[in-house]
């Protein structure tokens, strides 16, 4: 319930601070006295979009408070599921800057307008004469419908299943459009792949075969290289070998005469150590050198089918080769990948398709059960309400098509008056008929679901006294359930609050401005008299008044 409301700058109010309590509270005031602001601002913390024109002062920010009783709305996991802190008594600010920006606040953390509007749609419900063509809409028939029907939970739980039927569907047409486009690749991917597998590439492999390629090709000039090496080396009376060592054994001799001559032997024993042994390995490398002329050709043909590959997919080596192997067993394999998803989810929208299927059901037969009792009981208000000929049909058709809340179609079709044929409820109701089928339809859901505070926007407008009372007798019994104001011109249905408050304005100097305060008693009797017989208030008014307070 709205607990408390606080204006500050805006429109014609330059400061407000009310309290309301639970029941049903009555706000009248002259036409133009600022019932329409009071709406306005709610409608601010309700999430409505805000502009500069709503500034009383343009240099000074306007904020709007509401606070509400919320402990008994189960509102927990919304605030869980938008990171907000819940409290029983939640404030909401709406807040208007000079320059034009708006800010709005849930018990002070920061929320966007969607978070606002998503939280207001459980708090307030503003209904005006206007909004009665809101009954036209088939979903909003379908709500009535359902409420009745106790279908609200299975309508919420199968419009979550729809929505994760929907993207499978979504993205079941996205696999078959990549298949289709792996597909026309397939075959020539499969070609570049095979002409890889082929080749055999292993990582490192290129710089070996070219070194081989070398020295297969460079064989007689190598061997010549290295056997006129050994002969330098081993020439047995001037190669370099054998007088290495005859300075070795000169040096020998004298070594053990000085240091200095012990160290050039041993360096010297060094080099014939270190030239003996690269003699013995060009030796073994020059036998090893054998001219094959096939491996050669063998070892070219794999090198040049390394290039030819190289310059067809524009790299330089083996391992970016490598690579595009691995993509292309990718892209190919894909298509058995792609093919097996679309049998995993084809499968599985089968499945959401079948539960779907049998969740429409139970919401129809449901349905079905709701629509004599929302007629009987529409009927029964209606009466009451000075339309004792009312009659309705409410006809449910079957489709084959999924739709948020079910598979059916619903046409509420309506007659006012006796030997009146049926017609469509928006094309045959007037608009008065319409203010009290929708304050039926009110005080039905007010019986079967937890219906937020409740503002009747003189829905009472063109209707008579009796019919009046009739009206306000309803909305005072849906207040034993919810909290509900009434904004009237008719002091039958301002009789009938358990607390009245008056709209009105002031001139202070040059500025005029809005105010809001509750009546006592006595200033009830007052109000509901000057509603009755105008500004020249007469005693027959006054005790008409008391009578219809008491």
């Amino acid at each position: 319930m709205l607990a408390s409301l606080s204006i500050k700058n805006f429109a014609l109010i330059e400061k407000l601070s009310i309290d309301f309590s639970k029941g049903f509270s009555i706000i009248t005031g002259e036409t133009g006295a600022g019932k329409s602001i009071l709406l306005g601002a709610l409608g601010l913390v309700l999430g409505k979009r805000a502009d500069l024109t709503s500034l009383k002062d343009k240099e000074e920010k306007c904020v709007i408070e509401a606070q509400f009783d919320i402990s008994k709305y189960n509102l927990k996991p919304f605030f869980e599921s938008n990171d907000l802190d819940y409290e029983d008594q939640t404030i909401i600010r709406r807040e208007i800057l000079p320059s034009g920006k708006s800010r709005a606040f849930i018990n002070d953390s920061p929320v966007n307008l969607n978070e606002l509007q998503e939280l207001g749609v459980f708090l307030i419900d503003i209904h005006s004469q206007h909004q009665t063509q809101e009954l036209s809409d088939e979903n909003i028939q379908f709500q009535i419908i359902d409420a009745i029907a106790g279908n609200l939970d299975s309508v919420v739980e199968f419009a979550s299943l729809l929505k994760a039927y929907k993207q499978d569907k979504n993205k079941l047409s996205v696999l078959f459009s990549e298949l289709k486009e792996a597909k026309k690749e397939q075959d020539y991917n499969a070609f570049l792949l095979e002409e890889l597998f082929s080749a055999k590439l292993i990582s490192g492999q290129q710089e070996e075969l070219e070194a081989a390629f070398e020295q297969l090709n460079n064989v007689e000039f190598i061997k010549e290289n290295l056997d006129k090496s050994l002969a330098v080396a081993n020439e047995e009376q001037f190669g370099v070998l054998q007088n290495l060592k005859e300075i070795k054994a000169s040096l020998q001799k004298i070594a053990s005469i000085s240091e200095d001559y012990n160290t050039l032997f041993e360096r010297t024993n060094s080099v014939v150590i270190e030239l003996d042994d690269i003699v013995s390995e060009i030796n073994s490398l020059s036998e090893k050198l054998i001219n094959d002329p096939e491996k050669l050709d063998l070892i070219n043909q794999k090198l040049q089918t390394l290039y030819s590959l190289q310059k067809k997919h524009q790299v330089s080596t083996i391992d970016e080769l490598l690579e595009i192997q691995n993509e292309l067993e990718s892209k190919v394999v894909s298509v058995d990948n792609l093919e097996s998803d679309i049998k995993n989810l084809e499968d599985a929208i089968e499945i959401k398709e079948t539960e779907l299927n049998s969740k429409a059901i139970v919401i129809r037969e449901n349905r079905l059960k709701a629509i004599p009792v929302l007629s009987e009981k529409l009927i029964y208000f209606l009466e009451q309400l000075g339309m004792p000929n009312a009659r309705f049909k409410i006809e449910l058709k079957e489709t084959q098509n999924f739709s948020s809340n079910g598979k059916d179609e619903v046409q509420f079709l309506f007659s006012a008056n006796k030997g009146s044929d049926f017609g469509l409820l928006k094309k045959v109701a007037s608009g008065g008929e319409m203010s009290r089928i929708m304050l039926a339809v009110k005080a039905i859901l007010a019986q079967y679901s937890k219906l937020p505070t409740i503002i009747f926007d003189e829905i009472d407008t063109g209707v008579s006294g009796e019919i009046a009372n009739k009206m306000s007798e309803i909305m005072k019994q849906m207040s034993n359930d919810m909290q509900v104001f009434a904004i009237t011109h008719l002091p039958q249905i301002a009789a009938k609050g358990n607390e009245h408050f008056k709209v009105f304005k002031t001139t202070i100097g040059n500025q005029t401005q809005s105010e809001l305060k509750l009546l006592t008693n006595e200033e009830r009797v007052v109000e509901i008299a000057e509603m009755l017989s105008g500004k020249d208030i007469s005693d027959s008014a006054i005790n008409h008044a008391k009578a219809l307070l008491n």
